[in-house]
């Protein structure tokens, strides 16, 4: 099981520099989340035009495919950022 990071510091023992490394470190984790809604996003919508516009059942299913990639992109991408916000919550005392 690995270690939480966050888990060494106590909110008293941080100065200016950690509270502002924290603060960054929230905002690549919002982005990170936004980039896996993206990624999951342009998944989906190609699995569904290739299951609109195509006729050949293979082709719809490789769309359905990626339908359920997209779902289990997006699902993966809540998941870790929930896990990393409880982290950094840890250390920021929220």
């Amino acid at each position: 099981m690995k270690k939480n990071p966050y888990e060494n510091f106590s909110n008293e023992e941080l100065i200016l520099r950690d509270h502002l490394a924290i603060d960054r470190t929230i905002l690549a984790n919002e982005r990170t989340i936004l980039a896996y809604v993206r990624t999951a996003l342009a998944v989906i919508a190609a699995g569904a035009t290739l299951i609109y516009f195509s006729t050949d059942s293979l082709i719809k299913l490789l769309g359905g495919i990626l339908i359920i990639a997209g779902v289990i992109t997006l699902v993966v991408g809540i998941l870790k950022y929930k896990k990393m916000k409880e982290s950094i919550g840890k250390i920021k005392g929220n």
